[in-house]
């Protein structure tokens, strides 16, 4: 059997390809039940603009190792239909004043039609990735750091306003200001100064459109966010401040093979330090406050390009959708939960942090929809198989932090657990926001416990006081003795509670 999916499983495989100035990289996907479900992930380093000389001669060797990282693409390829194939060129192949050699040479070994695409094609692209993989609501700054060219999009929604495309990125600076592998003051100055000069004249343009968050996209980024996350703020958001800390942290070192920082890898050494320079000099021209690294970039918006479907209004709702409908989801159930869970959540009142009030109530409303795809697995434990799958499963439309809390409510749904296990891997949550969610949630399926034989209401009152140790749940009259099974169960959670400090009370 080849690799291409049976029309027996009445599904499509896609293939999305970037062949960078750094990396060449392949996404593998296929749709199921509506939603892109990622098979794998394939990166080579080939380092292609270190083959490109003054005159933009594509050299040789370069070539070559581009053909054989195709030759391996097209290897895990055989027996896709060139129709759910593309592949893409960027920056150094656009360059190439011998890009039809690297062409004809590709031919031979990788069975798909390869476009070298414009700069601003690319930056379109990349926001496309970037918005239909991330969360983020409203105006959106996205910023691409690649090896030969940086991109900056303004956009709303799915849909780019300003998108530009300027020639510095990590390995042709890296060639450029870095060449000897030594690290100063005067070549990481002179590195970001230059980077100042190509994209200076934007500044006035793309502050005035304005933006409500900035988000970042491959390698250099990553790597950025990765470094924070290990040595100066845990959710790996790059700020003014903690990218000024990182590049003092890096000029105490004077080369590149003395350059020792946790979270930066051995491969990424030599195009890190020009790469970080890019990005103090995009931070500075746009005075960009706080950055958010996006796992969505360029091949993943060739992949949203490929397939009509794949454009949704709301990313998050059809990821739900999707894993409902994949474990085969109980959806009046579901549905029945959720409910209860939304109005419990607007009754709450006593959120800690006040900004992220919408965010954590979606939140809630998918752990509730969701809380039990672990039944898949098995009923016993299912609150552990339901926050294992929601942990390791690819999310698009939730970011690193939601998808923890996502998991941590649907793990904490049912059965003792301590408030020590709720200490937040990141600051982006507070512990008491996160026991609330929790608390919401236990108490809408206790409500619904009963599932179908539960009499549905939604005339209750919730009050919960300023210290959020009394807890205050009235229903209608006459409700609690209709349902003795949900009396019952609130009686064992107040007793629960009280061990976490939380008293219950209901009536």
């Amino acid at each position: 059997m080849n690799q291409q999916t049976t029309t027996e499983s009445n599904t499509k495989e896609f293939a999305a390809i970037d062949l960078g100035s750094n990396s060449f990289h392949m996404i593998i996907v296929r749709i199921v039940n509506g939603s892109i479900q990622v098979l794998s992930r394939l990166k080579q380093r080939v380092q292609l603009a270190q083959g490109l000389d003054d005159k933009q001669q594509l050299s040789r060797e370069a070539i070559e190792r581009g053909v054989a990282c195709l030759a391996l693409f097209a290897e895990r390829l055989q027996g896709f239909p060139t129709e759910n194939v593309r592949a893409v060129g960027t920056y150094t192949l656009r360059r190439a004043v011998n890009n039809e050699e690297f062409l004809t040479a590709a031919a031979q070994v990788f069975p798909f039609p390869i476009r070298i695409i414009s700069g601003t094609e690319e930056a379109k692209l990349i926001y496309s990735g970037v918005s239909h993989t991330q969360p983020e609501n409203g105006r959106k700054l996205v910023v691409d750091i690649g090896g030969g060219s940086t991109e900056m999009i303004i956009g709303e929604g799915f849909n780019p306003l300003i998108a530009e495309s300027r020639h510095m990125g990590c390995v042709s600076f890296g060639k450029t200001y870095f060449a000897d592998g030594k690290i100063s003051n005067k070549n990481f100055n002179q590195a970001k100064q230059a980077a100042l000069s190509k994209i200076e004249d934007l500044s006035w343009e793309y502050r005035h459109l304005g933006w409500q968050s900035v988000l970042g996209s491959s390698g250099t980024i990553k790597t950025v966010s990765q470094i924070i996350a290990e040595n100066f703020n845990n959710d790996g958001v790059i700020t003014a401040e903690n990218l000024q800390q990182l590049i003092e942290r890096v000029l105490k070192f004077d080369s590149f093979d003395k350059l020792k920082i946790a979270g930066l890898t051995e491969d990424r050494i030599s195009v890190f330090v020009p790469g970080l320079a890019i990005l103090s000099a995009v931070f500075e021209n746009y005075r960009i406050e706080q950055m958010r690294y996006s796992d969505g970039a360029l091949r993943e918006g060739v992949m949203y390009g490929l397939e009509s479907s794949f454009q949704v209004d709301d990313i998050r709702e059809r990821t739900v959708n999707s894993l409902m409908e994949h474990f085969n989801v109980d959806q009046d159930q579901a549905l029945r939960v959720a409910d209860t869970a939304v109005l419990l959540g607007q009754k709450y009142a006593r959120w800690r942090n006040p900004d992220l009030v919408a965010d954590m109530q979606n939140i809630l409303l998918s752990a509730a929809l969701l809380h039990e795809v672990g039944i898949a697995i098995n009923h016993s434990g299912v609150q552990k198989h339901s926050a294992y799958i929601l942990q390791n499963s690819e999310l698009p439309g939730f970011d690193r932090s939601q998808q923890r809390l996502l998991a941590t409510l649907t793990r904490f749904q049912i059965k003792s657990f301590k408030l020590s296990d709720l200490t937040p891997q990141d600051n982006r949550y507070e512990v008491q926001d996160i026991l609330a969610l929790i608390i919401l949630l236990r108490l809408a399926l206790i409500i619904n416990r009963s599932r179908r034989a539960t009499e549905l209401t939604d005339k209750f009152t919730l009050d919960v006081s300023s210290d959020l140790v009394q807890w205050e749940l009235e229903f209608e009259n006459g409700y609690l003795d209709r349902n003795p099974l949900t009396q019952s169960e609130l009686s064992d959670e107040k007793t629960f509670l009280s061990s976490l400090n939380t008293q219950l009370e209901f009536k």
